[in-house]
């Protein structure tokens, strides 16, 4: 089972950059987005009958949002944290038969870091959130969790510490709810590599020179290990600021769990 996240930076600008080449090449069997920055009825994909679509729209327009195609229809599906619904259209969990899909645009701490105590408080009804589910069935987590957790994650560690995706609290966060009982699926797989990001800054040559943060994931209830068969980031592909970050499951062996 092949699983892919990508925060897209608008769909819409995404599709004009060859979003649906990928989306068809890269043949997921779920496929998640996040900053969709689109409301219903703006734009129609054509993926035919073998996909459905879920969206979650932000209030606000040309904002946030996200959005998961699946191969598998899920057995419930909801929008939002505690509620079926929230403003910013943020998350999306979507049950399966033998886990928990939650797909998560995680609110940033600005750079000025005034949204940092709501990201905080955020954070941790996130992994209540989290925790409730995963005494259910296993979870696994994917999406833009706008923190690079250790200095390995981004390429200016040491000049980039206390700043908005890189402070002690927000890394905190991460390794609290790792803690908790998850694994980082891509470290999982390569500990030690570096230079290996998912987001980079749109200023001049940036992503050319590879000054990146891997601060795009996919978390896993550390009892899909088993289940585990690999985790990438698809660096070379274009069209937003992030690249695609990929996890595949082995199918028999989660259905053994």
């Amino acid at each position: 089972m092949k699983l892919v996240s990508w925060n897209v930076n608008g769909l819409r600008a995404a599709v004009k950059k060859g979003f649906n080449d990928y989306f068809t090449a890269i043949d997921a069997d779920i496929f998640c987005l996040q900053e969709t920055k689109l409301q219903a009825g703006q734009i129609e994909l054509d993926h035919g009958d073998t996909y459905f679509p879920y969206w979650n729209y932000a209030v606000k327009k040309g904002y946030s949002g996200t959005a998961v195609f699946t191969r598998v229809e899920p057995l419930s599906v909801r929008y939002g944290m505690e509620e079926d619904y929230e403003e910013e259209g943020r998350m999306l969990t979507l049950e399966f038969q033998h886990f928990y899909l939650i797909n998560v645009y995680t609110p940033n701490a600005r750079r000025d870091l005034l949204r940092l105590p709501y990201r905080l408080e955020w954070e941790e009804r996130f992994r209540h959130y989290v925790m409730q589910l995963d005494q259910i069935k296993p979870v696994i987590i994917c999406g833009d969790l706008n923190v690079a957790h250790q200095e390995i994650d981004l390429k200016n560690a040491r000049s980039n510490i206390g700043n908005s995706g890189f402070t002690h609290e927000e890394r905190g966060k991460m390794s609290l709810l790792l803690e908790s009982g998850f694994i980082d699926t891509f470290r999982y797989f390569y500990p030690q590599r570096s230079d290996v990001y998912s987001w980079w800054s749109y200023m001049a040559k940036v992503r050319e020179r590879n000054i990146g943060w891997r601060i795009d994931y996919f978390l896993a209830s550390k009892r899909l290990a088993p289940c585990l068969v690999d985790a990438q980031i698809d660096v070379e592909i274009m069209g937003s600021d992030h690249c695609p970050v990929l996890l595949e499951l082995d199918e028999q062996k989660l259905a053994q769990l």
